[in-house]
């Protein structure tokens, strides 16, 4: 019994750290393929900053995405939640048409629909390429919050309405006293997941000209021409979005076992 209770622990770690191993394994093949002195190391060390720029861009998208999306997709749960049907309908028209939309499509059509620049009186002031990216990633990133919110609404037990309003606590009282705070508890975990999300999907802004880190890394593959380099930097890239990432999974995964039982 003893024996096989180590085993089970032993075949566990693995499984609870693999992101860990993954991380360890991708570094080691870094120190052992390629040597300090080598042309492709030498290369990458050169486009590092220019790496790092880009990556900067997508993080920048992706924050102000899940900033914007946040911002209407509690309006519109708000909306979903309302007792006048006339309010209810059109939330429901967002969440559906742009939860079931796929991004790359949103992407595109925000890139060549909205104009190039706007006209604000008699100045034109530029709508630039990556503004348009982070509003096609906020539109299905404001539909996911929106069900994030009404499924933390609809997981407040019935009784907590019904005692509150047996104390003639006001719709308005009883949300902001008594359900917010325990929505926002419950909506963190799959937010910070949905940002974890955001943040891989902005990898599809080089397709329409934003100059993010995988369009530097396309560009620096074919200045540089080496199979090799080409390996690494693709590589590289990998890196740098699991490090940023994975930490918000475990995160997450924190934040889920610490409010399991709100």
């Amino acid at each position: 019994m003893a024996i096989e209770s180590s085993v089970g622990a032993t075949l566990a770690w693995p499984r609870r750290h693999v992101g860990k191993l993954l991380l360890l394994l991708c570094t080691v093949l870094w120190l052992l393929w390629f040597a300090p002195q080598s042309p492709v190391s030498k290369a990458l060390l050169q486009w590092s900053p220019a790496l790092a720029a880009g990556f900067g861009q997508n993080i920048l998208i992706s924050l102000v995405a899940i900033g914007l999306g946040s911002f209407l997709g509690l309006l519109v749960g708000a909306l979903a939640l309302s007792p006048l049907g006339l309010m209810r309908l059109p939330a429901r028209i967002w969440v559906q048409v742009f939860r079931n939309a796929p991004w790359l499509v949103l992407i595109y059509f925000t890139t060549y629909v909205f104009p190039f620049e706007i006209h604000v009186g008699s100045t034109y002031v530029p709508f630039p390429d990556w503004v348009k990216v982070t509003i096609g990633l906020a539109l299905p990133a404001s539909a996911n919050v929106a069900e994030i919110f009404r499924g933390a609404i609809a997981s407040i037990p019935s009784t907590q309405w019904e005692a509150a309003r047996s104390l003639a606590f006001t719709r308005g009282q009883i949300f902001r006293s008594i359900i917010l705070p325990q929505c926002f508890k419950r909506m963190l975990p799959p937010w910070m997941n949905l940002y974890a999300v955001i943040t891989m999907g902005t990898a599809l802004a080089s397709l329409v000209g934003v100059h993010d880190v995988i369009d530097t890394a396309q560009i620096a593959s074919n200045t540089v021409n080496l199979t090799g380099f080409t390996v690494v930097i693709y590589l590289s890239l990998l890196v740098l979005f699991f490090a940023y990432c994975y930490p918000i999974s475990r995160l997450t995964q924190c934040l889920e076992r610490r409010y399991a039982f709100y």
